[in-house]
């Protein structure tokens, strides 16, 4: 059996590539007003968005524990996996990665850990080039590399309605919440060395979704791309995003994709967000 590859939910693969490799994806857990459930299993985004905008629920994110990790790794590795490539949403923004590599250094160095520095497709890109590398039968130094090189050939860019939702899960400085909110700005944000940070503000969310046109446009360099874009029930305002991109990549844009965020990344951004993630073909 070649290396195996696990990654966590918030890879939020769009479904024409789910199977395509084969891997294993640990959850983590959303709780609405106490109650705990799977994400992508038992939680499912609508109903993150539903309970943020009622405002009389509260909403809550947490890691998996480290058991589970612990859990795949011996599955796994009993059915003959030769190593296994562990990779994982960003630390800053998650206790994930910590799990993971708690569960990895009971199984030796047979269990390689990699920190995406990002989330969603930036981590879901970076989890199908160790998948694709494994399925060739590279080993487990290789696969381990091509899933930090596709991290590090990730942009992620993103608009939030409002910065509250980031607030209050610790995600974003109150600082620069506040200032959001002060001067009525839409802002755009990106992950910068597996943190969230403000990239741009403008006035409206039209100007927002063509901030972010030229944000993608740069970010993709000179070669080949790929781009996802994900939403928050705003499908119509996503479908715009990747058809302005799309426009202005031309042929140098190999694959689009959109789909919608799971749960715990709905949790802390909130309905209406709309993004972009830029991966740079190596």
């Amino acid at each position: 059996m070649p290396v195996a590859v696990v990654t966590d939910s918030t890879a939020y693969l769009p479904d024409e590539l789910r199977g395509t490799y084969d891997m294993t994806v640990v959850p983590l857990t959303v709780v609405i007003n106490g109650t705990d459930g799977l994400e992508g299993l038992e939680v499912h985004p609508a109903e993150v968005a539903q309970a943020l905008r009622t405002r009389r629920h509260t909403v809550s994110t947490s890691r998996p524990a480290p058991s589970q990790f612990a859990e795949a790794y011996r599955r796994l590795l009993d059915a003959g996996a030769d190593g296994i490539v562990s990779v994982h949403l960003s630390a800053k923004l998650s206790g994930t990665y910590e799990a993971a590599c708690m569960a990895a250094a009971e199984m030796g160095a047979k269990v390689q850990v990699v920190d995406s520095g990002t989330t969603a497709m930036g981590l879901g890109f970076a989890a199908l080039a160790a998948a694709s590398a494994a399925a060739e039968d590279q080993d487990l130094e290789s696969v381990r590399q091509e899933a930090a090189t596709h991290s590090a050939n990730v942009s992620t860019l993103f608009y939030v309605d409002t910065l509250e939702y980031l607030r209050r899960g610790g995600r974003i400085g109150a600082a620069s919440a506040l200032l959001g909110t002060a001067l009525s700005v839409k802002p755009i944000l990106h992950v910068v060395d597996g943190a969230i940070v403000v990239r741009d503000k403008v006035r409206t969310a039209g100007r927002a979704l063509t901030k972010l046109v030229e944000l993608a446009v740069e970010a993709s360099g000179e070669g080949e791309v790929d781009i996802a874009v994900h939403h928050l029930e705003a499908q119509a305002r996503a479908t715009a995003l990747a058809d302005a991109v799309s426009i202005r990549l031309g042929d140098r844009l190999r694959d689009c994709y959109i789909t919608e965020l799971g749960a715990v990344v709905a949790a802390h951004v909130g309905p209406g967000v709309t993004g972009v993630v830029v991966h740079r073909r190596p």
